[in-house]
């Protein structure tokens, strides 16, 4: 697994805005993932953090959230300037994330035309950028997406395995209580 070009050095900013996001989640005691789209200057249209627990919403992951916040974002722009525009085309936009889109995340990307996507954490369980899938590349979709991957990768994967080793219950523990 190998991001498609080296990062740079704004990467490691932007993943600074996902990862305070990511912690945010922690207060409604969501999954710490977070998301920044970013438009073709560098300013945040959008952000998001995982809100499945706050809202009871499967599709409530960063990356959804923080794709409709810019979408809007875009489309109000283009209102206040008496310009046409459908408002969900993210193109010349980046997407910044602490894990590895899902699939289910990846197609959104996919469909909503962004070009770049930087992440920090792989996830080999259900990632859908490199690690199960590859949905962001298939060269078979109408549209396919640079990945810069690995971007704060220590921090962002140490986030969610503290998150994680307060939220399971070990597996003795489990099997005994049931």
């Amino acid at each position: 697994m190998s991001a498609t070009e080296p990062y740079h050095a704004e990467h490691m900013a932007w993943m600074g805005l996902a990862l305070d996001e990511a912690r945010l989640a922690l207060e409604t005691d969501d999954v710490p993932i977070g998301a920044v789209v970013l438009g073709p200057d560098g300013g945040v249209l959008g952000s998001g953090r995982n809100e499945r627990e706050a809202h009871g919403d499967p599709t409530a992951h960063a990356e959804i959230v923080a794709i409709r916040e810019a979408a809007a974002a875009l489309q109000r722009h283009a209102l206040e300037l008496g310009e046409g525009g459908d408002g969900w085309r993210l193109e010349d936009c980046t997407l910044v994330v602490t894990l590895e889109p899902c699939a289910m995340c990846a197609g959104a990307i996919v469909l909503a035309r962004i070009p770049r996507v930087v992440f920090g954490a792989w996830d080999e369980k259900a990632g859908a950028a490199g690690s199960v899938f590859d949905i962001l590349r298939e060269r078979r979709l109408n549209h396919w997406v640079e990945v810069y991957a690995g971007v704060r990768e220590e921090e962002c994967a140490t986030l969610l395995r503290d998150f994680f080793a307060t939220h399971r219950v070990p597996a003795a523990e489990h099997r005994s209580s049931a």
